[in-house]
């Protein structure tokens, strides 16, 4: 079976840098966000550095890249102010994907924020199509929700709905944290839950529209609503359901990428890639 395994690299001191540090630990999937995580927006890329990421890309070993947008993104706040922002940072976003020759962006659906679930999806689906409709390329990842506060996206039925709302459903996919789908209450802890999940996943969203796994142990119980991660084998995931998801032959072209916490040297993330590689050999 195929393995695109990897984690979330640091593109500190240059974004090509972030190439070299995901082969040094056997990644063969990587996420990087392309400016900090916290800021709406950045300078832009320079033409020299997008060809510098680029051919460092093509000459590694490394066989699938994806962004992760700014956390600060939240296309379905109740407040104007905040959404339109949020809108003009995701376009931000993708215009740099672009100019990286990098297919696919990671981001949270959003937070009602006291709207509720229903206008917030709308909302959503909404400031999706007013980003897309002036792009073309990237798709969109809609990430699984663990349903924390009033964030949406913690069942597949929203994340279904959002899609369905959508005028460029060709151009949305999804991202599947196993963290944040164990805390909204999906028990994939077992053989059954697990199969039973994939199964609803593939009912409700369409396996085919899965394009990223976020491969990550959960430090809460199943039903929890509270999305903290955990290193694989230490939290509340059995690393049972791990080896399940490794040898899923439906999941195999799927790149898989830990956001698990680690040290500065990626000591843990190293030992968790060749982990995760072992659980399929």
């Amino acid at each position: 079976m195929k393995t695109v395994v990897g984690s979330h690299i640091s593109a500190s001191g240059g974004l090509y840098k972030a190439i070299e540090r995901g082969e040094s630990i056997g990644c063969t999937a990587m996420q990087i966000f392309t400016k900090s995580n916290r800021s709406w927006f950045d300078k832009a890329i320079t033409t020299e550095d997008a060809t510098k990421f680029k051919q460092a890309a093509q000459n590694s070993s490394i066989q699938s890249i994806v962004v992760h947008a700014a956390y600060l993104i939240n296309l379905g706040a109740s407040k104007p102010e905040t959404a339109a922002t949020s809108t003009k940072s995701l376009l931000h976003e993708i215009e740099r994907c672009t100019q990286l020759g990098i297919k696919y962006l990671v981001i949270h659906p959003g937070s009602h924020t006291g709207s509720g679930e229903e206008v917030c999806i709308k909302q959503i689906a909404h400031n999706l199509d007013v980003v897309l409709e002036k792009t073309e390329g990237v798709m969109i990842l809609l990430e699984t929700a663990a349903g924390q506060g009033t964030n949406v996206g913690y069942t597949f039925e929203q994340l279904a709905a959002i899609r369905a709302l959508s005028t460029h459903k060709r151009r949305i996919g999804y991202c599947l944290d196993t963290c944040h789908v164990f805390c909204a209450g999906y028990d994939i802890s077992t053989k059954d839950g697990y199969e039973k999940t994939i199964k609803d996943f593939d009912n409700i969203l369409g396996l085919e529209h899965l394009k990223a796994i976020h491969v990550n142990d959960s430090t809460k119980p199943c039903g929890s609503r509270v999305d903290r991660h955990a290193p694989l084998g230490e939290g509340t995931i059995p690393l049972k359901t791990f080896e399940l998801m490794m040898r899923d032959k439906r999941l195999a072209d799927i790149p898989k990428i830990l956001e698990t916490p680690s040290d500065e040297e990626m000591l843990l993330w190293t030992k968790e890639i060749k982990m995760l590689k072992g659980m399929i050999e």
